[in-house]
């Protein structure tokens, strides 16, 4: 290859973008220029970037797109996991090589991602991977850590709990669950009836959902039911009213009910997700893979996500 084709592959880079908000139909992977860290930023090399319900639903129309923030033509994906390759100035907690993984509000499906080294979810933000997490499970962790850390807090359980959790088979309640075993909660886990295993390998107690939850919860026999987290709707939270459980001993994330705290990944302590990344290197925590896919194959991954019947986690492949 010529030495100018040489220098014009390095300067190239892949993203996953939309021209115009809707379903998977939408999503593009496109060369685009290859981004430069400024003063005070960081580039990230992603090798894996991990799905979320909301990457979809952000991106589903424009109205909600706005609500975010979102504006056309825009990137895809939040969560993402790689290597700092480029340093800015005033960057100081970061070199080039380090292993990182974090959040990019809607842009993670890239080669690259430029993150402020002291950012948000925006701006995107960066945590050091600890040795013993591999990418592919560094870039689940994000937005379904965070969320799950901030709706635990909430609840503040402890040994003497036992936690109903509604859709605790999706991809937050693989957080959720665990992280509430972690306490020494016992905690009865919401899913399909083919679940029933897959929940139990969490640490939960599986019951069905749907019409007669109350009863089939009250049939297990674990005592009474102390708190509650509803992870898809609100059945989980009017079931535990049906049992006794005060509401500020509940928490959504995706529906709302009168009384009961909601939580998102934006309230979780600062501290939140290297707490889970430690507890994973440790192996006390662990991240199921649902599937994982090559960035060319990004519509199929987006529809097998959003059926909502995955086990664990959906993760796309940026690996160079």
């Amino acid at each position: 290859m010529h030495p100018h084709e040489d220098a014009l592959r390095d300067e190239a880079s892949r993203a996953v973008l939309l021209d115009t908000f809707g379903g998977p139909e939408v999503l593009v992977l496109r060369d685009v220029p290859l981004p430069r860290a400024g003063d005070g930023q960081i580039r990230v090399r992603v090798s894996a970037a991990g799905l979320n319900p909301m990457d979809w639903f952000m991106t589903a129309d424009a109205e909600t797109a706005a609500r975010f923030g979102l504006s056309l033509p825009c990137g895809f994906g939040t969560d993402y996991a790689g290597a700092v390759d480029e340093v800015g100035s005033g960057v100081s907690g970061y070199a080039v090589g380090d292993r990182v993984f974090g959040a990019a509000l809607s842009r993670a499906v890239a080669d690259h991602v430029v993150i402020d080294a002291d950012g948000n979810i925006a701006s995107g933000v960066a945590h050091h991977t600890p040795d013993g997490v591999d990418d592919r499970t560094a870039a689940t962790l994000a937005i379904a850590g965070s969320t799950a850390s901030a709706a635990l807090d909430v609840l503040g359980l402890g040994p003497g709990d036992t936690v109903l959790v509604g859709g605790a088979g999706g991809g937050v309640g693989v957080f959720a669950v665990q992280l509430a075993r972690i306490t020494g909660a016992r905690v009865i886990g919401t899913g399909s009836p083919s679940s029933a295993e897959y929940l139990r390998s969490l640490g939960a107690e599986p019951v069905a959902y749907g019409e007669g939850l109350t009863d089939r919860v009250r049939d297990l026999g674990l005592g009474t039911v102390t708190a509650a987290l509803d992870l898809h709707g609100t059945e989980a939270v009017h079931v535990a009213r049906e049992l006794g459980v005060p509401d500020d001993r509940m928490c959504t994330i995706a529906g709302q009910v009168e009384g009961v705290p909601a939580a998102n990944g934006a309230n979780a302590a600062p501290d939140a997700l290297e707490n889970i990344a430690r507890l994973v290197a440790a192996g006390r925590l662990r991240v199921p893979l649902e599937a994982a896919y090559p960035v060319e194959d990004i519509r199929v991954a987006v529809e097998t996500q959003a059926a909502r019947h995955v086990r664990g986690k959906v993760v796309i492949d940026l690996a160079p």
